[in-house]
């Protein structure tokens, strides 16, 4: 039994993909089925719909019929010994979750491309990559870590993946693309960057072998034989997509270093902490994976309250490894950290939703954010690494200085990530519990599972560093820290919603719960023409909001679709939301000083 694959760009300017899926032996007919979402993604997709052809011969070239069985699944009956399925894909996603075509590149994940056959899956699946044939072309290459068959330079040619699950674990780029390679342990890594850019890519690869290396470090190996960044460079766009030896990523083009500062911009430690993010679930999610997940068959929706472990913990790794490895100083940090804090504070979900529920919900709520999502939902990436640092510290404070939770992952490595025993929904509390010898059943509940008020001030006070929260000064203002502890400031009226420029006014695109703007009875969609009788802009709005006197009535007019209305608007304080922290330097502070550097070199 065979299964092979030839995949070709007849045509780039189609943005289509076609592909041919033969199969031998097939003696008592076919299910084919797609992926109705990618690992590491948590919505449904229906990657289906993007097919656009497909038919079906025999090996005497006979069209065989085939039946749509539902969405994403087609049966072909016929008993033969050689059937060749051809069909072909709309590519216009440039995304790091599906796939994307012009003639400039191609990218592609296989949950998007790659039918399955029922039955078949846990065989090796063979794939041929095959070049366009016009002359400008004649630069793109394939970069892959699919295992090579056999390749010519630009590494067109055949590939086998030992299985399915395998197979659409490992995205493919094809472009004119820049590449430049590193080691890790003696590992081999590459980055190859689509899109126009310039990067300094000694600086880049100096960088990403010592975020690579503190991760490394943390676990004690690295289960690669050899690691891929696949980067997209585009004028305005950051995410990101793991896999088992491999990450896809976009960024903005400025975001890549492009000189030998000898701190990263703010763009740029973006990017590596997005870098870094993906590079430490090759461990986290992808081999230390939840049984839920692991279970899956991406038919349908696969159901876990534990992402704000698998994204969160990952999410508070990811920029600690870039202070562990000395690429940031501690302020730097510290910066990062206020903006996750203050993001939190200004979600009134975190009061109606647990990183539990945010996890499980994912599906529906956290992919599928409305304008009142900030008053209904909390970010497990976002909450759930504060509450990982929440949990590093009490570990690190009840057992002093025993235990951390550097030592939970490398327990969770040894039980789950070696083995490939999925980690069922409670595992993360009771390792946590064996390892500490004491019940935390107290800290989950009110964490993890609840929405209790996360005790920030202890948590940080524990390593030396000041904490308090203050009502934003402008409307970019996401925290600050300080060299000492810093005057409180006060607070002025704000209007109570996020808002965007239009043409003529500004838009409401959502309103705060119990907020100014919702108290009046204004909602999200409203354009707002006019405050206390003066015409408003995007730009100068929050100002006009913050001269109001407090206590005293002002009218705003505002669009709701095409009817002018009047609101009476009773203006509010703004609440304090923005996090500001500082180092502690008293003498005093000493012992949390200690425990500071301790936890800053990562647990011997």
């Amino acid at each position: 039994m065979s299964l092979k694959y030839i995949v070709s760009i007849p045509d780039p300017t189609k943005r289509e993909i076609h592909v041919r899926l033969s199969i031998k032996s097939a003696t008592d007919g076919l299910t084919l089925r797609l992926p109705a979402w990618i690992p590491g993604s948590y919505m449904i997709r229906d990657f289906s719909r993007h097919i656009v052809e497909m038919g079906a011969t025999d090996s005497a070239g006979r069209h065989l019929q085939i039946q749509k069985i539902d969405k994403h699944s087609w049966r072909i009956t016929a008993d033969e010994e050689l059937i060749s399925i051809d069909y072909v894909v709309y590519a216009n996603d440039l995304s790091v979750r599906g796939a994307h075509v012009d003639n400039t590149h191609a990218f592609f994940n296989g949950a998007a491309l790659y039918l399955s056959i029922d039955g078949f899956q846990h065989l090796p699946h063979q794939v041929t990559i095959l070049q366009p044939d016009a002359e400008r072309y004649a630069n793109w290459q394939v970069a892959t870590t699919m295992p090579i068959v056999s390749v010519d330079d630009h590494c067109f040619g055949e590939y086998e993946a030992q299985d399915y699950e395998r197979l659409i674990d490992y995205p493919v780029e094809i472009s004119d693309l820049s590449t430049a390679d590193f080691s890790v342990n003696g590992i081999h890594h590459r980055i190859a960057i689509y899109g126009r850019h310039h990067c300094d890519f000694k600086r880049l690869c100096d960088d990403l072998v010592k975020i690579c290396g503190a991760h490394a470090y943390l676990f004690r190996e690295l289960p690669l034989q050899q690691y891929l960044f696949l980067v997209t460079a585009v004028g305005d766009d950051y995410g990101g997509l793991e896999h088992r030896d491999s990450t896809s990523l976009i960024c903005k083009r400025d975001d890549l270093p492009v000189d030998e500062e000898k701190e990263p911009s703010d763009g740029y430690r973006q990017f590596l902490g997005l870098c870094s993010h993906e590079y430490f679930h090759l461990w986290n999610v992808k081999r230390i994976q939840p049984l839920k997940l692991k279970e899956s068959l991406l038919d349908q929706e696969a159901y876990t309250s534990q992402l704000w472990a698998f994204e969160g913990i990952t999410s508070y790794y990811d920029d600690l490894a870039l202070l562990r490895s000395g690429i940031i100083p501690l302020k730097s940090w510290l910066e990062l950290v206020t903006h996750t804090i203050t993001r939190v504070m200004r979600s009134r979900g975190r009061h109606r939703q647990s990183v539990a529920d945010s996890s499980f919900d994912a599906w529906t709520k956290f992919y599928k954010q409305d304008e009142n999502s900030s008053n209904a939902i909390v970010s497990y990436y976002a909450k759930g690494a504060l509450i990982a640092f929440g949990l590093d510290i009490t570990l690190r404070q009840r057992s002093e200085g025993r235990v951390s939770l550097d030592d939970l992952m490398r327990l969770l490595w040894e039980r789950h990530g070696k083995t490939g025993v999925g980690v069922d929904e409670d595992d993360i509390q009771h390792l946590a519990e064996e390892m500490l010898g004491e019940p935390l059943t107290d800290f989950f509940n009110n964490y993890v599972y609840g929405v209790e008020e996360l005790p920030l001030e202890s948590w940080f006070e524990q390593i030396g560093i000041g904490y308090q929260l203050r009502p934003a000064k402008k409307l970019d203002d996401t925290g600050k820290v300080y060299d000492c502890e810093p005057a409180t400031s006060q607070a002025v009226p704000i209007l109570g919603g996020r808002t965007s420029h239009q043409q003529a006014g500004v838009k409401l695109l959502s309103v705060i719960s119990g907020g100014a703007a919702q108290q009046s009875g204004l909602i999200a969609g409203d354009v707002i023409i006019a405050v206390d009788g003066l015409k408003v802009t995007h730009k100068n709005i929050q100002q006009r909001i913050a001269l109001l006197p407090p206590g005293e009535a002002a009218t705003i007019y505002a669009f709701r679709r095409d009817e002018i209305m009047e609101f009476s608007f009773m203006p509010q304080l703004a609440e304090p939301d923005t996090c500001d922290l500082w180092i502690m330097h008293e003498s005093k502070s000493l012992p949390r000083q200690q425990r500071r550097l301790k936890w800053l070199e990562a647990d011997e």
